[in-house]
């Protein structure tokens, strides 16, 4: 049976529910996130929940070169806009992606200002907004909402795992109550909700990485992001890979493509997939890699799996 021929959340023929159609169905054309950093930090950076931050974040391994806290958000906006005009054409409409840190770690008054610096723009259609579930509570839920009314507004939480072992080795420096609790009360609040996900974290076996999906299910979640884990330099996880590289296992590339296919195919098919694999330029890279592959080419290698085994995404959900 073709999955076209299944009731499905999305309207089109690929075998997932795919980000960039869930925008073309939402907005009705192509939308663009422009990532920004605004200067945050994080509880378990400045000691007020630990010091060190999450032993695997660098996130200078993923900021665009225009995206520096140095420079105004609206500078950020203008420079990143030009930056993707010339390989994204058809984007007329933006999302300011607040990514860098937990982008809810202040008082609720300068959150205000600071997103209104990026909602004054004409092209700003909306907010993505990266965070902690600990840096966030029912007053500024309640700012978030009234913002929904007029613009696009997701939360997206680092999950990173649904293990408290492992949240504990990264130094996240809360348990996953902590979230479950917090994206509901998002959810609560009528504000979409994201979630990221880890593959490949020390002491998680294969089956345990595969059991997250049942527990992810449950969740309210609207989007999600799947990322295989890197080892990057400067980083405290850097360190303990150096000493000791045998408390890792890393996925091979086409081992990761048969998991995911697996792990797809439990997946809720109500959760919008924006990414399938975390990709970082090379110097940043302290561990194995999968070489110079590109995340375009690890998504078609995972359509054309679901394609060859003739299988799509919720084929064994049951929720």
């Amino acid at each position: 049976m073709n999955p076209t021929e299944q009731v499905y959340p999305w309207n089109h023929s690929r075998r997932f529910n795919a980000y960039a159609q869930y925008f073309k169905r939402y907005f009705g054309s192509r939308v663009q996130k422009l990532s920004i950093d605004a200067g945050f930090s994080c509880p378990n950076r400045d000691g007020t929940v630990a010091r060190g931050g999450c032993t695997y974040c660098n996130n200078d391994s993923f900021n665009p070169s225009y995206c520096t806290p140095d420079k105004s958000i609206r500078q950020q906006i203008m420079e990143g806009m030009e930056f993707h005009s010339n390989r994204y054409r058809l984007a007329d409409k933006y999302l300011a992606y607040f990514q860098a840190y937990s982008n809810t770690y202040k008082p609720l008054n300068e959150l205000k200002r600071i997103y209104a610096q990026a909602l004054e723009i004409p092209a700003v259609v909306g907010l993505v907004i990266g965070t902690r579930s600990d840096t966030i509570d029912e007053e500024k839920l309640e700012y978030f909402a009234q913002l929904s009314q007029d613009y696009y507004v997701i939360i997206e939480y680092g999950i990173e795992s649904c293990y408290d072992d492992s949240l504990r080795r990264m130094n996240r420096g809360h348990d996953f109550e902590n979230l479950l609790k917090a994206i509901e009360l998002t959810h609560d609040y009528g504000i979409k909700v994201g979630g990221h996900i880890i593959f490949g974290l020390p002491g998680e076996t294969r089956q345990m990485m595969l059991d997250e999906v049942h527990i992810l299910n449950n969740l309210p979640l609207d989007t999600i992001k799947f990322h295989q884990l890197q080892i990057i330099k400067g980083t405290a996880m850097a360190k303990d890979y150096q000493l000791n590289p045998t408390n890792y296992q890393f996925f091979e590339l086409d081992e990761y493509i048969d998991f995911m296919i697996e792990f797809v195919e439990q997946l809720n098919p109500h959760f919008v997939i924006e990414r399938f694999a975390g990709e970082v330029p090379p110097s940043f890279l302290a561990g194995p890699s999968w070489g110079k592959i590109r995340n375009d080419q690890i998504l078609n290698k995972i359509e054309q799996g679901l394609k060859n085994k003739n299988t799509w995404q919720g084929k064994y959900y049951k929720g």
